[in-house]
């Protein structure tokens, strides 16, 4: 009877640590999975981030190029400024002699009618 009570125990902790040692491989395989897959993520990751240095490369020669050209409007932006303070310039002028052909215009109006009545006057007058 010691010797089925033996064998009973030996059976016991054969299951049991046949249980526990399934237990923790079951564990570490899930724990392998988890790692499988982050490792799978970080890869993926870390071929976006490539991509996106990629661009950021790409629109980084784009502004660079777009600076140089900007660089060479500068000149064209103060021409276009000048000819603009001309232009108002000019037209402060021309404000100026359309107040002053406007005057003489009356000028020369008021003085035809003067003369105009003058010679009415002169015609009756004879």
């Amino acid at each position: 009877m010691a010797d089925t009570r033996g064998d009973d125990l030996a059976e016991s902790l054969q299951n049991l640590f046949t249980s526990v040692s399934s237990m923790v491989k079951s564990e570490l395989q899930g724990t392998n999975n988890q790692l499988d897959l982050l490792e799978k993520m970080n890869l993926r990751v870390a071929a976006e981030y490539d991509d996106l240095g990629d661009v950021a490369a790409g629109l980084r020669v784009f502004a660079e190029q777009m600076k140089s050209k900007s660089g060479g409007l500068d000149e064209f932006v103060g021409q276009m400024d000048a000819i603009e303070k001309q232009v108002s310039e000019f037209e402060a002028v021309i404000s100026v002699l359309d107040r002053y052909v406007s005057v003489l215009e009356s000028k020369v109006r008021a003085e035809c009618r003067h003369h105009q009545h003058r010679r009415s006057n002169e015609t009756v007058t004879e």
